[in-house]
Parts: C-alpha cells; structure tokens; sequence
C-alpha cells in the first residue's frame, strides 16, 4: 500500500483519524462532566429529602415560628440549588449530544477517506494487471512471430 500516488491519501487518513480520535477524547470528557453533575444532582435531591424527612419528624413534635421560618428559607435556598443543579445536568446532556454528533462525523469522514483509498488500490491494481496482461499478450505475440519465423527459416523436408 506504499505507492507514491496514495501517499497524500495516507497522510489525510492519518489526520482523520487522529482528529476522530480528538473527538472520541472530548466526547469522554464531557460525558464524565454529565455523569458528575447527574450525581451531584442525585446527592442534592438526596440530601432534599433526607432533610425534610429528618424536620418533618422534628416538628410534628413541636417547633417555634422561628424554626419553621428558617426551615423554609434553607429549603428554598436548598430547591433552587436543585434547580441549578439540573439545568448544569441539561447543558452537559446538550453537550454531549453535540460531541457524539462530531464523533459520529469524525467516523463518517476517517470511513470516506478509507473507502477512497480502497477505491485507489482497486484502480492501481486493474493499472498493474493490465500492464501484467499486455506484457503477457506481447512476449505471447513475441513468441508466436519466432515461432513462425523459425518455421520459415528452416529448410522443409
């Protein structure tokens, strides 16, 4: 597959799988961003309702105005960090949509390339074996005209 004219195709297969490659990495990347902000996610809803659970049981019992108060604010507090929290989750399922799609390009492009480079070694190939038959067909055609002018060169009997 070392032939001068596939030179500049190799080279182009090399960048494109090397950027296909780039591509897979950044995709790893971000998808372990999503899976890291989808378990501070679930940590934080976790904790939400451990919290509530834990205060509820302590102000069926009793509880001033002032407990239920900052009960309240923390909780409030506490569901917005939910809120954030899930929009981070949604920008990074958003980004990991995108890197996929750029893998699956990456893909398409390093399998143009191959294909064109299959393409080119079928193409010098059927150069070579018809080079292979005319040489054939021409010592044939050689052969036959010595044979012949053997034949005509020596005395029939």
């Amino acid at each position: 597959m070392s032939h001068p004219s596939l030179s500049p195709l190799l080279a182009l297969l090399g960048q494109a799988e090397r950027e296909r490659d780039d591509a897979v990495a950044a995709a790893r990347r971000v998808e372990a961003a999503l899976n890291a902000a989808l378990g501070q996610a679930d940590q934080l809803v976790a904790y939400r309702l451990d919290y509530e659970a834990r205060y509820r049981e302590k102000f069926s019992r009793q509880a001033s105005i002032d407990q239920f108060q900052t009960y309240q604010g923390f909780m409030g507090r506490l569901s917005l960090a939910v809120d954030q929290q899930q929009g981070v989750v949604a920008q990074a399922e958003r980004r990991v949509e995108a890197a996929r799609q750029v893998v699956r390009e990456q893909e398409l492009r390093v399998a143009s390339v191959r294909k064109l480079i299959e393409r080119r070694l079928a193409e010098l190939r059927l150069a070579a074996d018809r080079r292979d038959q005319k040489q054939t067909d021409e010592f044939a055609s050689r052969a036959a005209w010595n044979r012949i002018a053997e034949q005509a060169a020596s005395p029939t009997v």
